[in-house]
């Protein structure tokens, strides 16, 4: 499978103006991005809704594959919410490889609240190897 990376993603595209336009780095914790809940994700009033958790949740795992080398796409993404995202929460988002099995890329991440730590979500997820194509000016 070969895929196309043109900037437009939802989840970490900076060309899409609607879309989270998450930018992860890589550290020594794995994929690393930081990001604060606009009001535009509301889904009970004051809380984000919790497809976007999940959304922050498969970008993670998807640039921790990235930066480890490993590109592929979510054949699987299990999510545990637990608490809710308020509106104007800054978060810390992780993802970290556990480990590669042939095609198949095991990977964990989690939400938390950038101050205090304390644990918005997280999950696991298999993604499956593919070539990944991306513009040169695109990539972080």
């Amino acid at each position: 499978m070969e895929v196309h990376f043109d900037g437009h993603c939802f989840g970490c595209g900076p060309l899409n103006p609607d879309g989270l336009q998450l930018k992860f780095e890589p550290g020594p914790e794995g994929s690393i991005a930081y990001y604060e809940v606009p009001p535009r994700f509301q889904s009970w009033a004051g809380m984000a809704h919790g497809g976007i958790v999940a959304l922050m949740l498969d970008e993670a795992v998807g640039w921790a594959a990235w930066h480890a080398g490993h590109p592929g796409v979510t054949g699987r993404l299990q999510v545990s919410l637990r608490r809710p995202l308020k509106l104007g929460e800054t978060v810390r988002i992780v993802g970290n490889v556990d480990h590669v099995r042939r095609t198949l890329v095991y990977v964990s991440a989690f939400v938390e609240n950038r101050d205090d730590h304390s644990r918005v979500a997280d999950a696991t997820a298999t993604l499956m190897a593919a070539k990944a194509v991306v513009d040169p000016d695109l990539v972080r």
